[in-house]
């Protein structure tokens, strides 16, 4: 697991270094400004939370796999993509109801904060 969330963790920044890219140089003049602040927001929470992956992957190979470890990353995969997912869809599409799927998102990234907090603690 250890190397999986390692990699999901790079493969998430990767794609927000190109996703962040593409916002800043094809995007900018197509946008509306507040359309474009939702996908910088995507962009940004992608980023930090590829990183949270990489965090828990660190963490792994330091206090060993645990059960709560494990649902910390697939909190924190599961919140990029619903939570960044959400808002990418949205400022690209226009469709407003989409963000009401983001506090989802958002309330998975909350749990992997949790999970990662609870396995620090708990571990001997």
């Amino acid at each position: 697991m250890e190397r999986l969330f390692l990699a999901l963790g790079a493969g998430m920044a990767f794609l927000g270094v190109a996703a962040g890219a593409f916002g800043a140089h094809g995007l900018r003049d197509r946008l509306a400004t507040d359309l474009l602040e939702v996908f910088e927001i995507a962009v940004r929470y992608q980023m930090y939370h590829a990183l949270a992956l990489v965090g828990v992957a660190l963490a792994m190979g330091r206090i060993g796999p645990s059960s709560t470890l494990i649902w910390a990353g697939w909190f924190f995969l599961a919140g990029i993509l619903i939570f960044s997912g959400s808002l990418y869809l949205l400022s690209l599409t226009g469709i407003r109801w989409l963000g009401a799927i983001t506090p989802i998102g958002g309330v998975a990234l909350l749990a992997g904060w949790f999970c990662l907090a609870w396995s620090a603690l708990a571990s001997k």
